[in-house]
C-alpha cells in the first residue's frame, strides 16, 4: 500500500498564498481530467490504473487523491464536465435563430457540437455499459440525457406556431427524443468504420428527415 500523506505535493503553509494554491489544485485537478481522458478512451475504464492516470498527468498519488478519492469518482467527474459542455454547446447552438427554426441550419449547428471525436465517443459508452449494471450510476446518465434532450425540446417548443413539426413525432418531447436515439444510433456506426466526415453527414440527413418532410422545408403537420 502506499502511504498516501507521503506524496502529496508540499503545501505553501502561509495565509496570504491561499489563492495560489487553490489555482494550483483547479489546474492539477484539470490536469488530471485531462489525462484520465487520453487514458480512458484508450484502454476503456475497467482496465486504467491510478498510476497509469498520475503518469500521464506528471503527478503522483497523493496528488491523485488531493483531488479525488477514487477513479470513480474521477470518472464520474469526468463523464459529467463533458456531458454539461455539451449540454451547454447543443442549448447555445439552437439559440442562435429568432422565434422560428431554420431546421438545416440548426441541424448543421447540432451535429458539429454532438459528434465531437471518437475519444468522447468511447468515454461515454464505457459510462453506459457501467450504467447499465449500477442503478445509481444509471441515475447520473438518465439526468443528464434528460438535460441533453430538454434543451432541444425547449427550443422546439420556442419554435411552435412558426415551424409545424411531423405530427408522427407526437409533439416537442417526442421530438427530441428522436433526435437523441438517431445520435446514439449514428454515433455506433461511429465507433465501428471510424469515419466521422460519413457520420456527420449522415446524422445531418437523418435529423432534417426526421424534423421535416426530409426535404429540408417543414411540412404543415401539427405540433
Amino acid at each position: 500500500m502506499y502511504r498516501i500523506h507521503s506524496c502529496i505535493e508540499r503545501r505553501p503553509t502561509v495565509q496570504a498564498t491561499t489563492g495560489r494554491v487553490t489555482r494550483r489544485r483547479v489546474h492539477t485537478r484539470a490536469r488530471l481530467l485531462e489525462a484520465a481522458f487520453a487514458v480512458f478512451a484508450a484502454k476503456g475504464f475497467g482496465h486504467v490504473s491510478i498510476e497509469e492516470i498520475c503518469d500521464a498527468a506528471g503527478y503522483s498519488r497523493g496528488a491523485f487523491y488531493s483531488n479525488f478519492s477514487s477513479l470513480d469518482e474521477l470518472f464520474f467527474a469526468l463523464y459529467e464536465e463533458r456531458a454539461d459542455l455539451i449540454a451547454e454547446q447543443v442549448a447555445g447552438a439552437l439559440a442562435l435563430d429568432g422565434e422560428g427554426l431554420d431546421v438545416p441550419a440548426a441541424v448543421d449547428r447540432v451535429t458539429d457540437v454532438l459528434l465531437l471525436d471518437r475519444d468522447w465517443l468511447l468515454v461515454k459508452t464505457d459510462f453506459l455499459v457501467h450504467a447499465a449494471r449500477d442503478p445509481e450510476v444509471a441515475h447520473s446518465l438518465l439526468r443528464h440525457r434528460a438535460r441533453l434532450r430538454q434543451a432541444i425540446a425547449d427550443r422546439l417548443a420556442r419554435a411552435r406556431g412558426h415551424t409545424p413539426l411531423p405530427a408522427v413525432l407526437g409533439g416537442t418531447d417526442g421530438a427530441a427524443q428522436a433526435v437523441v436515439a438517431a445520435y446514439d444510433g449514428v454515433t455506433v456506426q461511429l465507433l465501428l468504420d471510424r469515419d466521422a466526415e460519413r457520420a456527420r453527414a449522415w446524422l445531418k440527413q437523418l435529423l432534417t428527415a426526421l424534423l421535416t418532410d426530409g426535404s429540408g422545408t417543414p411540412d404543415h403537420a401539427q405540433d
